[in-house]
């Protein structure tokens, strides 16, 4: 037992010194017990000043963080002069927003009722409603990015959502349902892609980066509610093929831009309608997403 002790005290001991005898004093070190210094002289003939292991300390924590007590400051939702008149001209455009969303609810409910065509009419209503805030917001100056985010997100609901369970119940008992479910999901994630995108891209004043959601929509609503007479396939493809388009880097031109071309443009359209208005939507369309290409290509021709 003595034997054990006397070698648990030699590792909890630190030898410190010269061979020659000379101590090495700090004042961090204690002195060691005087006892164990003369059994070590008379055994080995020589002295060895030695000392006691410093004790461990435990390592220095990092300085925490100071944490701002401060109360948060509030964002104003509108920012400027917030008198009477402009809060009723944001409620009013937010109002606008909010309809677009609940439209988008209904036509949900109501292509669960399998009433597909007046869901399509609810969605052209969201379109409508999605225009309106924009230009409310900005005639009366009273844009503010709690309304970019509220549209957004209605617009998510709305042409994310809803356009593509309209479409789906549109398409059911014409195509696999598994073929109409790949292909709507499909416009709910590129809607997706495309509005997060919008949301931190520079915007452009001539052109959109692929079709905007709002635009796809749009088209969507136009061709269940007047009925394309094509097989279910070709349009689990043009749904597909609109999807990817919105998530493209094709430019297409804005309505500002359209407006501007020439008037007998217009109507070709407006005489085709009169004619056959299915051949003349369809027509349009194809042309609307043949133009993202076509301008593309200009474009790196002329870099």
């Amino acid at each position: 037992m003595r034997r054990s002790s006397t070698f648990a005290r030699q590792v909890l001991l630190v030898r410190v010194g010269r061979r020659d005898g000379a101590a090495v004093t700090g004042t961090d070190l204690v002195t060691p017990d005087h006892r164990w210094s003369d059994r070590q002289r008379l055994r080995y003939g020589r002295y060895e000043a030695e000392v006691e292991a410093v004790m461990p300390v435990s390592p220095a924590l990092a300085p925490a963080t100071p944490v701002d007590e401060s109360p948060a400051m509030s964002i104003p939702l509108l920012p400027g002069e917030r008198t009477a008149a402009r809060r009723a001209k944001f409620a009013l455009v937010n109002a606008c927003t909010l309809s677009s969303l609940m439209l988008g609810m209904l036509a949900i409910f109501l292509a669960m009722q399998s009433e597909v065509r007046v869901a399509a009419l609810c969605l052209i209503a969201c379109v409508a409603f999605d225009g309106l805030d924009g230009a409310l917001a900005r005639k009366l100056n009273v844009a503010s990015p709690f309304g970019a985010q509220m549209d957004s997100l209605a617009d998510m609901c709305s042409f994310g959502l809803a356009a593509p369970v309209v479409v789906y119940a549109s398409l059911a008992g014409s195509v696999p349902p598994a073929a109409a479910a790949v292909a709507c999901a499909l416009v709910a994630a590129c809607a997706a892609i495309r509005l997060a995108r919008f949301n931190v891209s520079p915007k452009d004043g001539r052109f959109f980066c692929g079709v905007p959601t709002t635009m796809a929509a749009a088209v969507l609503a136009l061709t269940v509610a007047i009925g394309l007479p094509v097989s279910g396939l070709v349009l689990v493809a043009g749904v597909a093929l609109l999807a990817f388009a919105m998530v493209s880097s094709f430019p297409y031109a804005k309505l500002a831009r359209l407006v501007k071309l020439p008037p007998w443009l217009w109507l070709v359209p407006v005489v085709g309608a009169l004619v056959d208005i299915r051949l003349t939507f369809a027509l349009v369309v194809v042309g609307y997403l043949v133009s993202g290409p076509v301008l593309w290509l200009r474009q790196r021709h002329t870099a």
